[in-house]
């Protein structure tokens, strides 16, 4: 009988992803869902751009399950020294997330952080890829960061604060060449964020759009605009060619590294 590995090594790349049955499971972690398979889902469509990208640093920011950081891990298995890292404010989502990384036997270095802090400036410029699906559901903003399963979803005012935060680290960490994914809903207001992000130099397109029963989801992709034209230009282009989400506008402290190698 094939191990799991060797199994999944006979899916083409552009099919692999984690196997939601060896998701590990945590009451205080947030579960694979929607949000995240439209996000592995992008990932995937824009596989082949990304081999050619072939980052040398991909983070996940907000790890929780596991389930991103390792379908990401899976379906950029051919690449050669490309180092994964994912973070996540809650302990118990970095040990699920080692969990989920063992059953598939693939590599990341996880680690305990809000956000970047503590690595930020280790990671400053150098990574190719960034990913981050969001608390993006709109709370009472004192819910915000309180702890237990909530800090995975609670977003405050317009589920934006976590965003917000992530959106003045992204120009410090991403690399000249690097790509940006992030998840939202209609009521983030994406094409305000698309905005803010294009007042920093960066162009936009949404990588992929999936409405369910309780909400629109929009996954958007940023990278830098290497004309400058971000600021100013009326009809921008994605390097894949395909128009920009503005072009389609819609109506703490480092405690713990957990550097995971399966033997």
């Amino acid at each position: 009988m094939h191990d799991w590995k060797s199994i999944l090594q006979l899916l083409p790349p552009e099919r692999r992803s984690a196997d939601i049955r060896l998701v590990a499971r945590h009451t205080d972690v947030y579960e694979p869902c929607d949000d995240s398979y439209a996000l592995v889902d992008a990932l995937l469509a824009d596989r082949a751009n990304l081999c050619e990208l072939h980052p040398s640093i991909c983070l996940e920011v907000g790890c929780g399950s596991g389930y991103v950081i390792t379908s990401l891990a899976l379906m950029l298995s051919d690449l050669k020294d490309t180092r994964f890292i994912a973070t996540d404010i809650s302990k118990s989502a970095v040990e699920t997330t080692r969990l989920t990384l063992e059953a598939h036997n693939v590599n990341a270095d996880v680690l305990v952080a809000d956000l970047v802090s503590g690595i930020d400036t280790h990671l400053a410029g150098a990574v190719d890829l960034l990913v981050f699906n969001p608390p993006y559901v709109p709370t009472p903003d004192d819910e915000v960061g309180i702890g237990g399963i909530a800090s995975a979803w609670a977003g405050g005012h317009k589920g934006r604060i976590v965003i917000d935060c992530m959106l003045e680290i992204v120009d410090s960490i991403l690399s000249p060449k690097g790509w940006f994914y992030l998840v939202t809903v209609a009521a983030n207001c994406p094409g305000e964020i698309c905005q803010i992000m294009r007042r920093k130099g960066f162009a936009s397109r949404i990588a992929i759009q999936r409405s369910t029963e309780e909400e629109s989801l929009h996954v958007l992709k940023f990278w830098r605009d290497a004309s400058n034209e971000a600021s100013d230009s009326s009809n921008p282009v994605s390097p894949s060619g395909r128009t920009s989400f503005m072009q389609r506008s819609l109506p703490h402290h480092l405690s713990r590294l957990v550097s995971f190698k399966p033997t």
